[in-house]
Protein backbone atom coordinates (compact mmCIF):
# COMPACT_ATOMS: atom_id res chain seq x y z
CA UNK A 1 0.00 0.00 0.00
CA UNK A 2 2.58 2.37 0.73
CA UNK A 3 4.66 2.22 -2.56
CA UNK A 4 1.53 2.24 -4.19
CA UNK A 5 0.10 5.35 -2.55
CA UNK A 6 3.40 7.53 -3.09
CA UNK A 7 3.11 6.50 -6.86
CA UNK A 8 0.00 7.89 -6.69
CA UNK A 9 0.23 11.15 -4.73
CA UNK A 10 2.90 11.81 -7.46
CA UNK A 11 0.04 11.63 -9.93
CA UNK A 12 -1.83 13.82 -7.73
CA UNK A 13 0.61 16.30 -7.69
CA UNK A 14 1.43 16.13 -11.24
CA UNK A 15 -2.58 16.10 -11.76
CA UNK A 16 -2.91 19.39 -9.96
CA UNK A 17 -1.12 21.46 -12.94
CA UNK A 18 -4.20 22.63 -15.38
CA UNK A 19 -1.29 22.79 -17.97
CA UNK A 20 -0.84 19.36 -18.38
CA UNK A 21 -3.46 16.27 -19.12
CA UNK A 22 -2.26 13.78 -16.51
CA UNK A 23 -4.33 10.31 -16.22
CA UNK A 24 -5.94 9.04 -13.28
CA UNK A 25 -4.67 5.91 -10.97
CA UNK A 26 -7.05 3.66 -12.06
CA UNK A 27 -6.30 3.14 -15.55
CA UNK A 28 -2.50 3.95 -14.86
CA UNK A 29 -1.48 0.70 -12.50
CA UNK A 30 -3.41 -1.55 -14.77
CA UNK A 31 0.09 -1.53 -16.41
CA UNK A 32 1.89 -1.95 -13.03
CA UNK A 33 2.76 -5.31 -13.29
CA UNK A 34 3.07 -6.03 -16.80
CA UNK A 35 6.04 -8.41 -17.37
CA UNK A 36 6.88 -6.19 -20.57
CA UNK A 37 5.52 -3.05 -21.69
CA UNK A 38 5.64 -1.41 -24.57
CA UNK A 39 5.74 2.48 -23.98
CA UNK A 40 4.45 3.61 -27.26
CA UNK A 41 1.24 1.04 -27.15
CA UNK A 42 0.51 1.95 -23.27
CA UNK A 43 0.69 6.03 -24.31
CA UNK A 44 -1.55 5.29 -27.50
CA UNK A 45 -3.61 3.95 -25.30
CA UNK A 46 -3.83 6.27 -22.74
CA UNK A 47 -4.11 9.11 -24.99
CA UNK A 48 -0.61 10.81 -24.02
CA UNK A 49 2.74 11.39 -25.34
CA UNK A 50 4.73 10.78 -22.17
CA UNK A 51 5.26 8.33 -19.72
CA UNK A 52 6.61 8.25 -15.84
CA UNK A 53 7.94 4.97 -14.38
CA UNK A 54 9.89 4.39 -11.40
CA UNK A 55 9.75 2.16 -8.42
CA UNK A 56 9.30 2.88 -4.94
CA UNK A 57 11.04 0.62 -2.33
CA UNK A 58 10.94 1.18 1.57
CA UNK A 59 13.13 -0.74 4.13
CA UNK A 60 12.94 0.17 7.67
CA UNK A 61 13.13 3.66 7.85
CA UNK A 62 14.74 4.30 4.84
CA UNK A 63 13.21 4.78 1.33
CA UNK A 64 14.48 4.56 -2.48
CA UNK A 65 12.76 6.10 -4.96
CA UNK A 66 13.27 5.82 -8.69
CA UNK A 67 11.85 7.74 -11.64
CA UNK A 68 12.34 8.38 -15.37
CA UNK A 69 10.42 10.51 -17.73
CA UNK A 70 10.11 8.80 -20.94
CA UNK A 71 8.83 10.42 -24.98
CA UNK A 72 6.46 7.34 -25.50
CA UNK A 73 6.05 8.40 -29.19
CA UNK A 74 10.22 7.71 -29.52
CA UNK A 75 10.89 5.78 -26.07
CA UNK A 76 13.55 8.90 -25.50
CA UNK A 77 14.46 8.77 -22.02
CA UNK A 78 14.14 12.68 -21.00
CA UNK A 79 15.51 12.65 -17.64
CA UNK A 80 15.68 10.54 -14.47
CA UNK A 81 17.07 10.55 -10.77
CA UNK A 82 17.15 8.39 -8.01
CA UNK A 83 16.34 9.14 -4.60
CA UNK A 84 17.76 7.81 -1.63
CA UNK A 85 16.36 9.23 1.64
CA UNK A 86 14.41 8.85 5.00
CA UNK A 87 11.30 7.48 4.93
CA UNK A 88 10.81 11.31 6.62
CA UNK A 89 11.58 13.19 3.78
CA UNK A 90 9.79 11.00 0.82
CA UNK A 91 6.89 13.67 0.27
CA UNK A 92 9.36 15.63 -0.47
CA UNK A 93 10.51 13.20 -2.90
CA UNK A 94 7.44 13.49 -4.66
CA UNK A 95 6.77 17.19 -4.42
CA UNK A 96 10.57 17.13 -6.15
CA UNK A 97 9.92 14.56 -9.08
CA UNK A 98 6.35 16.12 -9.73
CA UNK A 99 8.25 20.28 -10.06
CA UNK A 100 10.96 18.55 -12.46
CA UNK A 101 8.63 16.50 -14.66
CA UNK A 102 6.27 19.45 -14.90
CA UNK A 103 9.50 21.43 -15.76
CA UNK A 104 10.88 18.84 -18.40
CA UNK A 105 7.57 19.21 -19.88
CA UNK A 106 7.60 22.93 -20.23
CA UNK A 107 4.29 23.22 -18.33
CA UNK A 108 3.28 26.06 -16.61
CA UNK A 109 2.35 26.41 -12.97
CA UNK A 110 1.01 28.46 -10.90
CA UNK A 111 1.89 29.76 -7.36
CA UNK A 112 -1.05 28.11 -5.58
CA UNK A 113 -0.23 24.74 -7.68
CA UNK A 114 3.21 25.09 -6.66
CA UNK A 115 1.54 25.58 -3.05
CA UNK A 116 -0.52 22.54 -3.45
CA UNK A 117 2.22 20.29 -5.06
CA UNK A 118 4.90 21.16 -1.90
CA UNK A 119 2.41 20.61 1.03
CA UNK A 120 2.73 16.86 2.14
CA UNK A 121 -0.94 14.76 3.16
CA UNK A 122 0.14 14.14 6.12
CA UNK A 123 3.37 14.28 8.48
CA UNK A 124 2.55 10.76 9.89
CA UNK A 125 3.89 7.53 7.87
CA UNK A 126 1.70 5.24 9.82
CA UNK A 127 -1.67 7.50 9.06
CA UNK A 128 -1.01 7.49 5.40
CA UNK A 129 -0.13 3.64 5.56
CA UNK A 130 -3.73 3.62 7.15
CA UNK A 131 -5.67 5.92 4.62
CA UNK A 132 -3.90 3.93 1.65
CA UNK A 133 -5.45 0.75 3.02
CA UNK A 134 -9.00 2.52 3.16
CA UNK A 135 -8.36 4.13 -0.10
CA UNK A 136 -8.22 0.51 -1.53
CA UNK A 137 -11.25 -0.74 0.03
CA UNK A 138 -12.76 2.35 -1.54
CA UNK A 139 -11.78 1.68 -4.86
CA UNK A 140 -12.75 -1.94 -4.96
CA UNK A 141 -16.60 -0.87 -4.21
CA UNK A 142 -18.05 -0.62 -7.50
CA UNK A 143 -21.39 -1.70 -6.81
CA UNK A 144 -23.66 -1.75 -3.78
CA UNK A 145 -23.30 -5.70 -3.10
CA UNK A 146 -19.51 -5.10 -2.14
CA UNK A 147 -20.44 -1.71 0.10
CA UNK A 148 -21.61 -3.33 3.00
CA UNK A 149 -18.30 -5.61 3.27
CA UNK A 150 -15.86 -2.89 2.60
CA UNK A 151 -17.24 0.41 3.39
CA UNK A 152 -17.11 -0.36 7.19
CA UNK A 153 -13.28 -1.71 6.77
CA UNK A 154 -12.62 1.74 5.34
CA UNK A 155 -14.56 3.80 7.78
CA UNK A 156 -12.57 2.15 10.84
CA UNK A 157 -9.18 2.37 8.80
CA UNK A 158 -9.64 6.52 8.07
CA UNK A 159 -10.97 6.90 12.08
CA UNK A 160 -7.77 5.32 12.95
CA UNK A 161 -6.04 7.69 10.42
CA UNK A 162 -7.36 10.80 11.81
CA UNK A 163 -6.71 9.85 15.28
CA UNK A 164 -3.21 9.61 14.19
CA UNK A 165 -3.15 12.63 12.67
CA UNK A 166 -5.77 15.06 12.90
CA UNK A 167 -5.07 17.42 10.26
CA UNK A 168 -4.92 15.09 7.87
CA UNK A 169 -7.23 16.46 5.28
CA UNK A 170 -7.51 13.47 2.53
CA UNK A 171 -8.40 11.17 5.41
CA UNK A 172 -11.25 13.41 6.49
CA UNK A 173 -12.52 13.76 3.07
CA UNK A 174 -12.65 9.85 2.35
CA UNK A 175 -14.07 9.57 5.72
CA UNK A 176 -17.12 11.88 4.49
CA UNK A 177 -17.76 9.73 1.06
CA UNK A 178 -17.30 6.13 2.63
CA UNK A 179 -20.12 7.46 5.43
CA UNK A 180 -22.25 8.90 3.05
CA UNK A 181 -22.07 5.96 0.19
CA UNK A 182 -23.14 3.58 3.71
CA UNK A 183 -26.10 5.86 3.81
CA UNK A 184 -26.56 6.32 -0.13
CA UNK A 185 -26.55 2.55 -0.62
CA UNK A 186 -29.00 1.53 1.94
CA UNK A 187 -26.61 -0.26 3.81
CA UNK A 188 -27.19 2.72 6.70
CA UNK A 189 -29.88 4.92 5.50
CA UNK A 190 -29.90 6.95 9.26
CA UNK A 191 -29.71 10.24 10.27
CA UNK A 192 -26.91 9.19 12.69
CA UNK A 193 -24.19 7.81 9.19
CA UNK A 194 -25.10 11.16 7.81
CA UNK A 195 -24.12 13.31 10.77
CA UNK A 196 -20.90 11.10 10.44
CA UNK A 197 -20.21 12.02 6.89
CA UNK A 198 -21.33 16.06 8.14
CA UNK A 199 -18.68 15.86 10.67
CA UNK A 200 -15.83 14.64 8.70
CA UNK A 201 -15.98 16.86 5.46
CA UNK A 202 -16.99 20.19 7.89
CA UNK A 203 -13.43 19.16 9.79
CA UNK A 204 -11.67 18.67 6.21
CA UNK A 205 -13.49 22.88 4.83
CA UNK A 206 -11.71 23.76 8.52
CA UNK A 207 -8.53 22.43 7.84
CA UNK A 208 -8.41 24.06 4.26
CA UNK A 209 -11.40 25.75 3.13
CA UNK A 210 -10.04 26.55 -0.59
CA UNK A 211 -8.94 22.78 -1.14
CA UNK A 212 -10.28 20.82 -3.82
CA UNK A 213 -10.70 17.67 -2.37
CA UNK A 214 -12.73 18.92 0.01
CA UNK A 215 -15.36 20.53 -1.98
CA UNK A 216 -15.32 17.16 -3.58
CA UNK A 217 -16.14 15.47 -0.41
CA UNK A 218 -18.62 18.24 0.16
CA UNK A 219 -20.42 18.05 -2.98
CA UNK A 220 -20.90 13.72 -2.88
CA UNK A 221 -22.25 14.83 0.65
CA UNK A 222 -24.77 16.51 -0.53
CA UNK A 223 -25.34 14.34 -4.00
CA UNK A 224 -25.56 10.88 -1.37
CA UNK A 225 -27.24 12.46 1.49
CA UNK A 226 -30.07 15.00 0.53
CA UNK A 227 -29.94 14.54 -3.32
CA UNK A 228 -29.62 17.98 -3.95
CA UNK A 229 -28.00 18.00 -6.75
CA UNK A 230 -27.85 21.60 -7.53
CA UNK A 231 -25.26 22.02 -4.41
CA UNK A 232 -23.78 19.20 -5.30
CA UNK A 233 -22.93 19.94 -9.05
CA UNK A 234 -21.70 23.69 -7.43
CA UNK A 235 -19.53 22.12 -5.38
CA UNK A 236 -17.85 19.99 -7.66
CA UNK A 237 -17.28 22.97 -9.76
CA UNK A 238 -15.62 24.74 -6.91
CA UNK A 239 -13.34 21.71 -6.54
CA UNK A 240 -12.76 21.65 -10.71
CA UNK A 241 -10.92 24.78 -10.16
CA UNK A 242 -8.07 23.20 -8.17
CA UNK A 243 -8.59 19.69 -9.59
CA UNK A 244 -8.69 19.99 -13.18
CA UNK A 245 -7.44 16.34 -14.38
CA UNK A 246 -9.46 14.66 -11.42
CA UNK A 247 -11.65 12.38 -13.76
CA UNK A 248 -13.94 11.25 -10.11
CA UNK A 249 -15.26 15.31 -10.49
CA UNK A 250 -16.55 14.92 -13.96
CA UNK A 251 -17.81 11.24 -13.56
CA UNK A 252 -19.81 12.52 -10.25
CA UNK A 253 -20.61 15.71 -12.38
CA UNK A 254 -22.24 13.19 -14.67
CA UNK A 255 -23.93 11.37 -12.75
CA UNK A 256 -25.06 14.20 -10.65
CA UNK A 257 -26.34 15.56 -14.42
CA UNK A 258 -28.33 12.08 -14.97
CA UNK A 259 -29.99 12.38 -11.94
CA UNK A 260 -30.93 16.14 -12.80
CA UNK A 261 -32.67 14.57 -16.17
CA UNK A 262 -29.81 16.32 -18.07
CA UNK A 263 -28.87 13.56 -20.34
CA UNK A 264 -26.71 15.24 -22.87
CA UNK A 265 -24.40 16.60 -20.24
CA UNK A 266 -23.88 13.71 -18.23
CA UNK A 267 -22.76 11.90 -21.45
CA UNK A 268 -20.61 14.80 -22.27
CA UNK A 269 -19.11 14.71 -18.68
CA UNK A 270 -18.82 11.00 -18.02
CA UNK A 271 -17.05 10.98 -21.59
CA UNK A 272 -14.47 13.68 -20.22
CA UNK A 273 -13.47 11.33 -17.28
CA UNK A 274 -12.96 8.56 -19.69
CA UNK A 275 -9.95 11.17 -21.91
CA UNK A 276 -8.64 11.34 -18.02
CA UNK A 277 -9.11 7.26 -16.91
CA UNK A 278 -9.76 5.44 -20.10
CA UNK A 279 -9.53 2.23 -18.76
CA UNK A 280 -11.70 2.96 -15.54
CA UNK A 281 -14.35 -0.10 -16.00
CA UNK A 282 -16.86 1.44 -13.55
CA UNK A 283 -17.21 5.20 -15.63
CA UNK A 284 -17.10 2.77 -18.65
CA UNK A 285 -20.44 0.46 -17.36
CA UNK A 286 -22.33 3.88 -16.43
CA UNK A 287 -21.65 5.40 -19.67
CA UNK A 288 -22.75 2.68 -20.92
CA UNK A 289 -26.17 2.53 -18.74
CA UNK A 290 -26.64 6.02 -19.18
CA UNK A 291 -26.68 5.22 -23.29
CA UNK A 292 -28.80 1.96 -22.55
CA UNK A 293 -31.37 4.36 -20.11
CA UNK A 294 -32.07 6.81 -22.97
CA UNK A 295 -32.66 3.23 -25.47
CA UNK A 296 -29.67 4.38 -27.18
CA UNK A 297 -28.57 0.50 -27.61
CA UNK A 298 -25.72 1.01 -30.50
CA UNK A 299 -23.98 3.57 -28.02
CA UNK A 300 -24.50 1.61 -25.09
CA UNK A 301 -23.19 -1.40 -27.07
CA UNK A 302 -20.34 0.14 -28.42
CA UNK A 303 -18.94 0.94 -24.75
CA UNK A 304 -19.41 -2.02 -23.60
CA UNK A 305 -17.83 -3.38 -25.98
CA UNK A 306 -14.76 -0.92 -25.55
CA UNK A 307 -14.73 -2.36 -21.88
CA UNK A 308 -14.27 -5.63 -22.74
CA UNK A 309 -11.77 -5.18 -24.93
CA UNK A 310 -9.91 -3.81 -21.49
CA UNK A 311 -11.60 -6.40 -19.30
CA UNK A 312 -12.05 -9.35 -21.81
CA UNK A 313 -13.31 -11.82 -18.86
CA UNK A 314 -14.75 -9.35 -16.84
CA UNK A 315 -18.50 -11.47 -15.75
CA UNK A 316 -20.46 -8.46 -14.79
CA UNK A 317 -19.26 -6.37 -18.10
CA UNK A 318 -20.39 -9.50 -20.69
CA UNK A 319 -24.20 -10.46 -19.12
CA UNK A 320 -24.45 -6.05 -19.21
CA UNK A 321 -23.04 -6.45 -22.76
CA UNK A 322 -25.62 -9.25 -22.96
CA UNK A 323 -29.10 -7.50 -21.76
CA UNK A 324 -28.78 -4.99 -24.60
CA UNK A 325 -29.75 -7.19 -26.65
CA UNK A 326 -32.31 -8.47 -24.57
CA UNK A 327 -33.37 -4.49 -23.71
CA UNK A 328 -33.74 -3.82 -27.34
CA UNK A 329 -34.45 -6.31 -29.49
CA UNK A 330 -36.27 -8.68 -26.43
CA UNK A 331 -33.76 -11.04 -27.90
CA UNK A 332 -33.26 -13.54 -24.51
CA UNK A 333 -30.22 -15.39 -26.19
CA UNK A 334 -27.04 -13.16 -25.81
CA UNK A 335 -28.02 -13.18 -21.74
CA UNK A 336 -28.74 -17.20 -21.15
CA UNK A 337 -25.85 -17.64 -23.83
CA UNK A 338 -23.06 -15.37 -21.87
CA UNK A 339 -24.52 -15.98 -18.26
CA UNK A 340 -24.08 -20.26 -18.48
CA UNK A 341 -20.49 -19.24 -19.96
CA UNK A 342 -19.24 -17.18 -17.14
CA UNK A 343 -21.28 -19.51 -14.53
CA UNK A 344 -19.33 -22.57 -16.03
CA UNK A 345 -16.38 -20.86 -15.81
CA UNK A 346 -17.01 -18.95 -12.70
CA UNK A 347 -19.63 -20.24 -10.42
CA UNK A 348 -18.80 -17.90 -7.49
CA UNK A 349 -19.36 -14.96 -9.56
CA UNK A 350 -23.14 -16.61 -10.26
CA UNK A 351 -24.81 -14.27 -7.45
CA UNK A 352 -23.09 -10.84 -8.85
CA UNK A 353 -24.33 -11.82 -12.59
CA UNK A 354 -27.79 -14.09 -12.13
CA UNK A 355 -30.42 -11.39 -11.81
CA UNK A 356 -34.64 -13.27 -11.11
CA UNK A 357 -35.72 -9.73 -12.71
CA UNK A 358 -33.79 -11.62 -16.55
CA UNK A 359 -34.25 -14.68 -15.34
CA UNK A 360 -38.30 -14.01 -14.85
CA UNK A 361 -37.94 -12.91 -18.96
CA UNK A 362 -36.52 -16.30 -19.81
CA UNK A 363 -40.35 -17.74 -18.68
CA UNK A 364 -39.13 -20.69 -18.03
CA UNK A 365 -39.27 -22.82 -14.14
CA UNK A 366 -35.79 -24.04 -14.49
CA UNK A 367 -34.34 -19.98 -15.49
CA UNK A 368 -36.89 -18.64 -12.38
CA UNK A 369 -35.28 -21.81 -10.13
CA UNK A 370 -31.49 -20.92 -11.07
CA UNK A 371 -32.13 -17.46 -10.31
CA UNK A 372 -33.49 -18.21 -6.92
CA UNK A 373 -30.39 -20.63 -6.39
CA UNK A 374 -27.93 -17.75 -7.11
CA UNK A 375 -29.54 -15.32 -5.26
CA UNK A 376 -27.87 -14.27 -1.61
CA UNK A 377 -29.44 -15.75 1.37
CA UNK A 378 -29.59 -12.17 3.14
CA UNK A 379 -30.93 -10.09 0.14
CA UNK A 380 -29.30 -8.31 -2.20
CA UNK A 381 -28.72 -4.52 -2.12
CA UNK A 382 -30.00 -3.25 -5.85
CA UNK A 383 -28.54 -0.09 -7.61
CA UNK A 384 -31.36 2.12 -5.72
CA UNK A 385 -30.33 1.82 -2.31
CA UNK A 386 -33.00 -0.72 -1.00
CA UNK A 387 -32.10 -4.46 0.33
CA UNK A 388 -34.57 -6.87 -1.76
CA UNK A 389 -35.14 -9.86 0.23
CA UNK A 390 -35.23 -13.54 -1.40
CA UNK A 391 -38.52 -14.29 0.14
CA UNK A 392 -39.63 -11.11 -2.35
CA UNK A 393 -38.55 -13.08 -5.56
CA UNK A 394 -39.83 -16.26 -4.43
CA UNK A 395 -43.01 -14.29 -3.78
CA UNK A 396 -42.73 -13.53 -7.31
CA UNK A 397 -41.84 -16.97 -8.58
CA UNK A 398 -44.61 -18.55 -6.76
CA UNK A 399 -47.18 -16.31 -7.99
CA UNK A 400 -46.13 -16.88 -11.43
CA UNK A 401 -46.35 -20.40 -11.33
CA UNK A 402 -49.90 -20.67 -9.80
CA UNK A 403 -48.85 -21.61 -6.25
CA UNK A 404 -50.80 -18.59 -4.72
CA UNK A 405 -50.27 -20.16 -0.94
CA UNK A 406 -46.64 -20.44 -1.59
CA UNK A 407 -46.40 -16.66 -2.92
CA UNK A 408 -48.47 -15.63 0.26
CA UNK A 409 -46.22 -17.17 2.78
CA UNK A 410 -42.81 -15.98 0.36
CA UNK A 411 -44.12 -12.55 0.14
CA UNK A 412 -45.55 -12.59 4.28
CA UNK A 413 -41.61 -13.24 4.90
CA UNK A 414 -40.70 -10.17 2.57
CA UNK A 415 -42.99 -7.68 3.91
CA UNK A 416 -41.37 -8.97 7.30
CA UNK A 417 -37.71 -7.61 6.17
CA UNK A 418 -39.16 -4.39 4.69
CA UNK A 419 -40.77 -3.28 7.87
CA UNK A 420 -38.10 -3.58 9.32
CA UNK A 421 -36.34 -1.92 7.88
CA UNK A 422 -38.36 0.89 7.83
CA UNK A 423 -39.09 1.16 11.58
CA UNK A 424 -35.36 2.40 11.39
CA UNK A 425 -35.72 4.35 8.13
CA UNK A 426 -39.15 5.34 8.05
CA UNK A 427 -38.96 7.57 4.80
CA UNK A 428 -37.15 5.58 3.03
CA UNK A 429 -39.10 5.78 -0.32
CA UNK A 430 -37.16 2.75 -1.80
CA UNK A 431 -38.22 0.74 1.09
CA UNK A 432 -41.91 2.33 1.09
CA UNK A 433 -42.07 1.36 -2.52
CA UNK A 434 -41.11 -2.42 -2.40
CA UNK A 435 -43.49 -2.95 0.76
CA UNK A 436 -46.17 -1.19 -1.91
CA UNK A 437 -45.27 -4.14 -4.32
CA UNK A 438 -45.78 -7.17 -1.85
CA UNK A 439 -48.65 -5.67 -0.22
CA UNK A 440 -49.96 -5.79 -4.05
CA UNK A 441 -49.13 -9.39 -3.92
CA UNK A 442 -50.63 -10.15 -0.78
CA UNK A 443 -53.81 -9.09 -2.25
CA UNK A 444 -53.78 -5.80 0.29
CA UNK A 445 -54.76 -3.58 -2.06
CA UNK A 446 -55.59 -0.22 -0.32
CA UNK A 447 -52.07 -0.26 1.43
CA UNK A 448 -50.73 -0.71 -1.67
CA UNK A 449 -51.72 1.75 -3.52
CA UNK A 450 -50.66 4.19 -0.89
CA UNK A 451 -47.75 3.16 -0.26
CA UNK A 452 -46.58 3.39 -3.90
CA UNK A 453 -48.33 6.77 -3.99
CA UNK A 454 -46.40 7.80 -1.31
CA UNK A 455 -42.83 6.76 -2.45
CA UNK A 456 -43.78 8.80 -5.68
CA UNK A 457 -44.39 11.43 -3.81
CA UNK A 458 -41.55 11.25 -1.19
CA UNK A 459 -38.73 10.93 -4.65
CA UNK A 460 -40.97 12.47 -7.71
CA UNK A 461 -38.84 12.67 -11.21
CA UNK A 462 -38.92 15.79 -10.67
CA UNK A 463 -36.60 15.28 -8.08
CA UNK A 464 -34.66 12.27 -9.47
CA UNK A 465 -34.64 11.12 -12.66
CA UNK A 466 -33.42 8.15 -12.41
CA UNK A 467 -35.02 6.67 -8.80
CA UNK A 468 -38.31 9.17 -9.32
CA UNK A 469 -38.57 6.89 -12.51
CA UNK A 470 -37.93 3.66 -10.68
CA UNK A 471 -40.61 4.31 -8.09
CA UNK A 472 -43.18 4.98 -11.07
CA UNK A 473 -42.68 1.91 -12.67
CA UNK A 474 -43.02 0.05 -9.43
CA UNK A 475 -46.36 2.26 -9.11
CA UNK A 476 -47.40 0.88 -12.42
CA UNK A 477 -46.54 -2.66 -11.34
CA UNK A 478 -48.69 -1.97 -8.32
CA UNK A 479 -51.66 -1.04 -10.23
CA UNK A 480 -50.96 -3.96 -12.86
CA UNK A 481 -51.19 -6.14 -9.91
CA UNK A 482 -54.10 -4.67 -8.46
CA UNK A 483 -56.12 -4.90 -11.34
CA UNK A 484 -56.19 -0.99 -12.09
CA UNK A 485 -55.21 -1.96 -15.62
CA UNK A 486 -56.25 2.02 -16.56
CA UNK A 487 -53.72 3.25 -14.29
CA UNK A 488 -51.01 0.82 -15.09
CA UNK A 489 -50.96 1.63 -18.79
CA UNK A 490 -51.37 5.66 -18.26
CA UNK A 491 -48.59 5.14 -15.77
CA UNK A 492 -46.24 3.42 -18.26
CA UNK A 493 -47.02 5.61 -21.06
CA UNK A 494 -45.91 8.18 -18.48
CA UNK A 495 -42.35 6.41 -17.69
CA UNK A 496 -41.61 6.24 -21.59
CA UNK A 497 -42.25 9.97 -22.34
CA UNK A 498 -38.45 10.37 -20.03
CA UNK A 499 -35.05 7.78 -20.40
CA UNK A 500 -35.91 5.27 -18.21
CA UNK A 501 -35.14 1.61 -17.58
CA UNK A 502 -38.30 -0.27 -18.68
CA UNK A 503 -37.38 -1.59 -22.15
CA UNK A 504 -39.36 -2.71 -24.82
CA UNK A 505 -37.34 -6.32 -23.98
CA UNK A 506 -39.04 -6.16 -20.44
CA UNK A 507 -42.17 -4.78 -21.34
CA UNK A 508 -42.68 -7.97 -23.67
CA UNK A 509 -41.24 -10.86 -21.86
CA UNK A 510 -41.53 -9.70 -18.04
CA UNK A 511 -43.70 -11.74 -16.32
CA UNK A 512 -44.69 -8.18 -14.13
CA UNK A 513 -46.95 -7.10 -17.10
CA UNK A 514 -48.91 -10.56 -18.43
CA UNK A 515 -52.05 -9.42 -16.89
CA UNK A 516 -51.93 -5.99 -19.19
CA UNK A 517 -51.40 -8.29 -22.56
CA UNK A 518 -54.21 -8.15 -24.96
CA UNK A 519 -55.17 -4.62 -24.24
CA UNK A 520 -54.64 -2.92 -27.33
CA UNK A 521 -53.36 0.71 -25.36
CA UNK A 522 -50.36 -1.60 -23.65
CA UNK A 523 -49.39 -2.97 -27.22
CA UNK A 524 -49.42 -0.06 -28.91
CA UNK A 525 -46.79 1.12 -26.00
CA UNK A 526 -44.71 -2.15 -26.54
CA UNK A 527 -44.97 -1.72 -30.63
CA UNK A 528 -43.48 1.66 -30.49
CA UNK A 529 -40.80 0.43 -28.59
CA UNK A 530 -39.82 -2.68 -31.30
CA UNK A 531 -36.12 -1.62 -33.16
CA UNK A 532 -37.01 0.01 -35.83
Amino acid sequence: YFADGIQDEILTDLAKVADLKVISRTSVMQYKNAVKRNLREIGQQLGVAHVLEGSVQRTGNLVRVTAQLIDARTDMHLWAERYDRDLADVFAIQSEIAKTIADHLQAKISPSEKAAIEKPPTADIAAFDLYERAKALWADVTDPLHAEEKLPQAAQLLDEAVARDPQFLLAWCLLSRVHGALYWTGHDHTQARLDMANVAVQTALRLQPDAGEAHRALGTYYYYGFRNYERASSELAIARRTLPNDAEVFLYTGLIDRRQGHWNEATRNMERALELDPRNLFTLQQLALTYQTQHRYTDAARIYDSALRIVPGDPYTGVLRALVELDWRADIKAFQATLAAVIAENPSAAPDVDNPDYALCERTAAAAARALMNYPRDGRTTEYGINCPRAYWEGVVAGWQGDSAKAQAAFTAARSEVENLLAKQPDFAAAISLLGVIDAGLGRKEQALQEGRRACELLPTSKDAISGVYLTVNLAQIYAWTGKKDLAIEQIAEVERVPNELSYGLLKLHPYWDSLRGDPRFEKIVASLAPK
